[in-house]
């Protein structure tokens, strides 16, 4: 029987989960290609535009785990899956269940356009439904029944909304309003994917998060809400692989 392969584009860490629900998480990131959105400010792009294409490997789930291995020895009990979009992925169960056989947790974020039966075997799954500033369209009745299968298994999961203007504020708050039982996380959204020099990123995201923060303290729609940053930006810029 031939093993089922996965593209993979990045295997790096260990590092600190930079966003979402397990932000600060010490972590191995395993990023896949492939994506059935193609987001204005997507930051990782190189997954699906095809300027990655050279980079993708095409691996079982024996060789990934090997490969985590071999990168971060046994520094690590926490694997992040992420992408692209790793929920087109339909035999991504094979990993799961590997990486909990040798013990390690599994977190996974995808924006809630694909349901796969394995999302019922991921540790802690982020949904981060994409914003009118994405220039992509929620399927809402894909993420409504997502959200419902997840709740009534009693998974781990969150919500994540990504804000850069107004727009994606009110989105934000739609989101909030529709799945109020679910923890919801907001994050200042990095607007300078070209900018080299960290601390002048920095300074901006600051900026940003600020302003996110005291717009959020005055909302009466955004109660119950976390406001992160995207952590790994402000300690590592818009560098790859961090």
């Amino acid at each position: 029987m031939t093993a089922n392969r996965i593209p993979v584009i990045e295997i790096f860490g260990p590092t600190i989960q930079g966003e979402g629900m397990v932000v600060g998480q010490k972590t191995m990131f395993v990023r896949t290609a492939g994506c059935d959105y193609s987001c204005a400010w997507c930051d990782s792009a190189f997954t699906w535009d095809g300027t990655g294409k050279n980079e993708i490997r095409m691996m079982t789930a024996d060789e990934i785990v090997a490969a985590l291995r071999d990168t971060g020895g046994e520094t690590f009990s926490h694997v992040t899956v992420s992408g692209g979009n790793p929920a087109l992925l339909a035999h991504l169960d094979e990993l799961i269940a590997l990486l909990h056989r040798e013990g390690i947790e599994v977190a996974l974020e995808t924006q809630g356009s694909r349901w796969q039966d394995w999302f019922l075997q991921i540790d802690q799954l982020t949904i981060s439904p994409k914003p009118p500033s994405s220039g992509m369209n929620t399927d809402w009745a894909v993420l409504d029944n997502i959200v419902e299968s997840l709740t009534a298994n009693r998974r781990s999961l969150s919500l994540k909304v990504v804000v850069f203007d107004e727009a994606d504020w009110q989105y934000a708050c739609g989101v909030h309003k529709r799945y109020p039982h679910v923890p919801f996380y907001l994050q200042p959204g990095n607007d300078d994917l070209t900018e080299a020099d960290p601390a002048l990123l920095l300074a901006r995201l600051l900026e940003r998060y600020k302003a996110l923060v005291d717009k959020t303290m005055a909302s009466a729609e955004l109660r119950a809400v976390r406001i992160l940053p995207q952590l790994h930006t402000w300690l590592w810029g818009n560098k790859r692989g961090v």
